[in-house]
């Protein structure tokens, strides 16, 4: 590839030349394996059940286009119900953990707090080690969140990691504009939502990105402390159709409704994960940009 040097083009080196070639050629290795398989789930949903027991490989187009795992899965109440239960989870706890880790940040990334940096190791040691899914389970459960949708957000209210990216961010920012600020007689709360937050609105853009995807696809705990299907979120729902294969409320059971149960799988995978796919757009031009800030100072 021809570089710029002082107005001048420049010829790369043969090694820089096969260097770029071969990245190009495994970026693109790399979205045909993506693509593929998203490619099958989609064509597979809109496809006519029978054509597609009978269809053998993978699927580029829908084989007989066909509607009917749709609207099985539309007459699934349990699916809607299971959307707006994971609404909940997903703007509250995105909302809450975004405020506890802002605020957690902000306070960690001060120089003059007393034990800042012994309080932050005891952060990072919980984060590499905890006490289990049983003394959890019984935590949760002695709080009395047990079979309560929010202890799917505030035994979560902040990841370690998270804070790590948002404190490093807001230490990063110059010490002189928070002197400025103190000077003409701003406080903290001032300081932190009228100037650190505007500058490190990438890095709280992806953080908002992190938490949500946490919440969308988090099934576990919902197994572990949910017990009325009322109250399950869709990630449940859809386990419940992919392992173990329960299509019983979509389905009468035999002949054709057994076929159907094949396409309403990847029905329920599509209606799942489009909603995130449509968010993600809007938050990953502050993606790469987000990360760095939070990595360039630690």
């Amino acid at each position: 590839m021809k570089r710029y040097r002082e107005g001048r083009k420049v010829r790369g080196s043969r090694g820089e030349k096969f260097f770029d070639i071969f990245n190009v050629l495994l970026m693109f290795g790399l979205m045909v394996m993506v693509l593929i398989p998203l490619i099958h789930v989609v064509a597979a949903s809109f496809s006519n059940p029978s054509s597609y027991v009978r269809h053998q490989g993978l699927l580029l187009y829908p084989v007989d286009f066909c509607l009917d795992a749709y609207q099985a899965v539309v007459k699934n109440k349990n699916i809607l119900t299971g959307y707006m239960n994971t609404i909940f989870v997903v703007v509250v706890g995105t909302s809450f953990n975004l405020l506890t880790t802002i605020i957690a940040a902000y306070v960690l990334s001060r120089k003059n707090v007393l034990w800042n940096n012994t309080i932050m190791m005891a952060l990072v040691f919980s984060m590499y080690f905890s006490g289990g899914m049983i003394p959890f389970y019984l935590v949760v459960k002695g709080v009395g969140l047990n079979n309560s949708i929010w202890a799917l957000i505030i035994p979560s209210l902040v990841s370690t990691y998270n804070l790590i990216i948002m404190r490093t961010a807001m230490a990063s920012v110059p010490e002189s504009m928070e002197e400025s600020a103190k000077l003409d007689g701003a406080n903290h709360w001032t300081i932190l939502w009228r100037i650190m937050f505007p500058l490190v609105k990438p890095t709280v853009a992806v953080i908002c990105l992190y938490y949500a995807v946490t919440h969308w696809n988090a099934w576990f705990d919902s197994m572990l402390f949910i017990r009325d299907r009322e109250r399950y979120p869709l990630q449940l729902i859809l386990r419940e159709i992919l392992i173990q294969n329960d299509t019983t409320a979509m389905t009468a059971g035999g002949g054709e409704d057994y076929l159907i149960s094949e396409t309403i799988q990847f029905a329920t995978i599509v209606v799942a994960t489009l909603p995130i796919l449509a968010f993600y757009p809007y938050i990953q031009k502050y993606f790469v940009k987000g990360v760095m800030i939070g990595a360039v100072k630690g």
